[in-house]
């Protein structure tokens, strides 16, 4: 879908569903109070039975604390106050991550002209389209975005995963290797930063081979379904890409002070805020206690966290399956 199209779907859905919606309002904090919660905005106060929490998961960019280490001279943003590459002092610039947001912007600022280094830790890699069709399509088709959190062996990883190396349009692959024939350079993962020098991990030819692996197993499970169901799909034949290029020399430092590095991008992730929410349900690293989105407290539910009850919890086509369970939950709380 394109953004007119998400527009008018999403304009489409609050029209038919008829729900009371107030917009431009502020919520400041949620309390238990009586035999539900209170429920303080900008616009007044809610008492209610239940809360759905659904604010996403990507409420505040994560920063490494090492960021503190920089020197003062060197500016320092994250995708939330970015902008574009105009908002970036001139001189070379360190983008740290390498998921979506991370290879994005190290393609849009190396297209304005400026000389882009990119830290590389761990990373999803996947092709815009395979076999002829979105690569989304295959998710979807071959059931792995129905896989649910039940049957996941490591789902503290899994709810940690970084988001797959992918661009909306146009519709082509943007991996490491487009971004280093481009001219990109790549580095390892950023370790520390010690008296002025940004230290980098030696592990990018293991960081490249895991992403690689994984990819291909991905794939293999396209082909598996698309044989099992060869009436379903109109694919063209099975394909393999080229392994991940593993540059003939890294650089493991690079000196911050040497005027080299004007800048850095910290698109490291992001993660939810829950200021706002005084009840005793945040663990220590601030994530909520649940299960399968059924939050640790009577009456209190979360909806659109990464891998839910399923592998498309957090997208848009996602939402839907995993709200019928939690509002099936939800009435018979109601109801008992």
């Amino acid at each position: 879908m394109s953004m007119p199209e998400v527009i008018e779907f999403i304009s489409r859905y609050a029209a038919v569903a008829r729900a009371p919606v107030r917009t431009n309002t502020t919520v400041t904090s949620v309390a238990p109070a009586d035999n539900g919660y209170r429920v303080v905005t900008s616009g007044g106060e809610i008492r209610c039975r239940s809360v759905v929490i659904a604010s996403g998961a990507c409420n505040v960019p994560s920063v490494p604390a090492l960021r503190d280490a920089a020197p003062p001279d060197i500016e320092q943003v994250t995708p939330f106050d970015y902008g574009n590459p105009g908002r970036l002092p001139e001189g070379g610039v360190l983008v740290v991550g390498a998921s979506a947001t991370g290879v994005q912007l190290a393609d849009e600022i190396h297209r304005s002209g400026r000389r882009v280094t990119l830290s590389v830790g761990e990373h999803v890699r996947l092709p815009r389209l395979y076999r002829g069709r979105d690569v989304l399509w295959w998710m979807d088709a071959s059931g792995v975005w129905d896989q649910r959190y039940t049957e996941i062996d490591d789902l503290v990883r899994a709810r940690r995963l970084p988001s797959p190396q992918l661009v909306g349009t146009p519709r082509t692959t943007l991996d490491l290797n487009a971004l280093s024939a481009r001219g990109v350079e790549l580095v390892g993962r950023l370790s520390a930063i010690r008296d002025g020098k940004a230290l980098f991990s030696g592990a990018l030819r293991n960081h490249f081979a895991l992403a690689d692996l994984k990819m291909e197993r991905l794939l293999d499970t396209f082909d598996h379904w698309a044989s099992a169901n060869t009436r379903e799909t109109d694919a063209g034949p099975p394909e393999r890409f080229a392994p991940t290029e593993v540059p003939k020399a890294s650089r493991l430092q690079i000196d911050l002070r040497s005027g080299e590095i004007r800048s850095i991008v910290w698109a490291t992730g992001f993660r939810p805020d829950y200021s706002w929410l005084h009840v005793p349900v945040v663990d220590s690293k601030g994530e909520l206690r649940h299960d399968g989105g059924v939050v640790d407290a009577p009456g209190l539910y979360v909806i659109g966290l990464p891998v839910l009850r399923r592998r498309k919890s957090s997208f848009i086509q996602g939402s839907e399956d995993d709200a019928r369970d939690i509002t099936a939950h939800l009435a018979t709380f109601l109801a008992g």
